[in-house]
């Protein structure tokens, strides 16, 4: 009788043991649904390689690397990507137009381009869309010589100014002299290209539009011909975001787990960019070779004057304010530099 109870509580101790791992495991699989969910990350069922393999993502420059991409190495160094389960490809563009059609066409899964480039993508039905402001103030401003008769924008009534023949550059001097009481009537645009340095230093030009003031004023200073630069935004251009990390919709829809945790681990890396400049600049020095030239005194330099534009205060970095995307689409719409009526709102999201 005893051994007969003895069993028969063996087997409902059993029997309850087996409910329980149940109960535990429908919880656990209920779980991991629920922070999938709440985080934007993709299920692991959805996603099998993801617990044993990094999940691959492509990234692609606005440029030949230089001091604003240090935080994306900073971040390859310490190997915040790869603790965010990420195997992170950083390309280089062969054209600066490049990195916002491929990532449109789904040729790479994320790529740096800039806010005014993001909306009009948008105006022509371009399924584009920011993740993050990484700079968060123009860099672009009107250059003149230092010692030069012109001081503010109005001085350059009659004059000329170069620039590469964009659309929205010559939206940006017109706005800035006409706020500045001068008549944009009267100035001579000339289309330099991308000769930006030698244009003003030779004296063709008495301006130049399209110079950033992290790369060709330090070149021209160190060349020994110092300008004068006039931010684009005391002139009557809304304040807009330099450079920002842009996905495609479909993308966005696809992997927005994996952007978020790459934007987390991009943080890591602005943050230790901040922290030991000179580690940083050392790591970017090391993506030099024949088509990417980086002089090691402008790439220093650069960083101390990117580090305060890409701090975004008490708020998170990346973190992209509504009423900048809607004042900068509203100049925009203004100087008919967007082929279609769209909504500020749909050209940007905050993953954080």
């Amino acid at each position: 009788m005893s051994h007969t109870r003895t069993k028969s509580n063996l087997s409902k101790t059993i029997l309850l043991f087996l409910s329980l791992m149940l109960i535990l495991s429908s919880c656990g699989s209920n779980s991991g649904s629920d922070n999938a969910a709440a985080t934007g990350t993709p299920a692991a069922a959805n996603t099998p390689a993801a617990e044993s393999e990094p999940h691959k993502l492509s990234i692609m420059l606005d440029w030949y690397p230089n001091a604003v991409h240090s935080f994306l190495y900073a971040a390859e160094q310490q190997g915040y990507f790869a603790d965010a389960g990420l195997d992170v490809e950083i390309q280089m563009p062969a054209d600066s137009n490049d990195a916002l059609k491929l990532v449109a066409a789904g040729k790479v899964d994320l790529a740096l381009s800039y806010q005014p480039q993001v909306l009009m993508a948008r105006g022509e039905q371009i399924p584009v869309k920011s993740i993050a402001a990484l700079v968060r103030h123009p860099l672009n401003h009107l250059m003149v010589p230092q010692d030069g008769a012109v001081k503010t924008p109005k001085d350059l009534a009659g004059g000329t100014v170069g620039y590469s023949s964009i659309p929205l550059y010559e939206a940006m001097i017109r706005t800035m002299v006409a706020n500045d009481g001068g008549d944009p009537a009267s100035l001579q645009l000339t289309d330099i290209g991308f000769d930006l340095i030698p244009a003003i230093a030779t004296g063709r030009t008495d301006a130049i539009m399209g110079g950033f003031i992290n790369h060709e004023q330090l070149i021209l200073e160190k060349e020994g011909h110092p300008v004068l630069s006039l931010d684009p935004t005391d002139y009557g251009v809304p304040d807009y975001y330099e450079l920002v990390l842009v996905s495609s919709e479909q993308g966005l829809q696809d992997s927005q787990g994996y952007f978020s945790q790459f934007i987390q681990a991009a943080t890591k890396g602005q943050q230790f960019v901040q922290e030991h400049p000179k580690e940083a600049i050392a790591w970017l020095l090391e993506q030099e070779d024949a088509t990417s030239p980086l002089d090691p005194e402008i790439e220093q330099k650069s960083l101390q004057i990117l580090l305060p534009l890409m701090d975004a205060g008490n708020e998170a970095f990346g973190y992209q304010d509504p009423a900048v995307w809607e004042q900068v689409h509203e100049w925009l719409a203004d100087n008919k530099l967007l082929n279609a009526e769209i909504n500020a709102k749909d050209a940007f999201v905050n993953l954080q």
